[in-house]
């Protein structure tokens, strides 16, 4: 390893472990941690999702994130559209490549009813139409399965993101 590559690494650490310490002086706090603004939300919603293939990637991923229900104090209802479009075409009109646009429109709501965020969220995901029927419905699967866990992460940063938002 040459003396370059080893001073940047050194660099990157003692970068990292500065920033930590700057961090903790301030008073930051982990969003996952005992008392960061996600703990609230750990175990305590329940999930309503589409009753799809698509919705239960989405909703395991959003319990992966915001964990699975113990005590329902919040409802996180999310609706999504999803549309395909080819975006790679041939000279012979052959579709090469397609393209999956989602969109999810969800609503964080607590027990009393009041509704604690929402919002709407959108991605892609993209596939290769060029192999064999199975490889290609392979692939598609795939990429509705990247779409949901894509979707669910952006919903769950808008949850993060509001609840540090509202916290002094």
């Amino acid at each position: 390893m040459s003396s370059s590559k080893s001073l940047t690494r050194y660099t990157r650490r003692a970068l990292l472990v500065g920033a930590v310490a700057v961090l903790a002086g301030c008073g930051f706090t982990p969003i996952y941690g005992n008392n960061g603004s996600a703990s609230n939300l750990r175990g305590k919603v329940a999930y309503d999702t589409p009753d799809t293939l698509d919705g239960y990637h989405l909703r395991e991923r959003l319990q992966r994130r915001l964990g699975q229900t113990e005590t329902a104090e919040y409802q996180l209802t999310v609706r999504t559209t999803l549309s395909s479009s080819s975006v790679g075409i041939a000279e012979d009109s052959t579709v090469l490549r397609a393209t999956l646009t989602g969109t999810a429109t969800f609503s964080l709501v607590d027990g009393t009813g009041s509704i604690v965020t929402n919002g709407t969220v959108e991605t892609f995901s993209g596939y290769s139409t060029t192999g064999n029927v199975v490889s290609t419905r392979s692939a598609e699967q795939d990429a509705h399965e990247r779409l949901s866990i894509a979707l669910a992460d952006l919903i769950v940063a808008h949850i993060l993101a509001a609840q540090v938002a509202d916290k002094p």
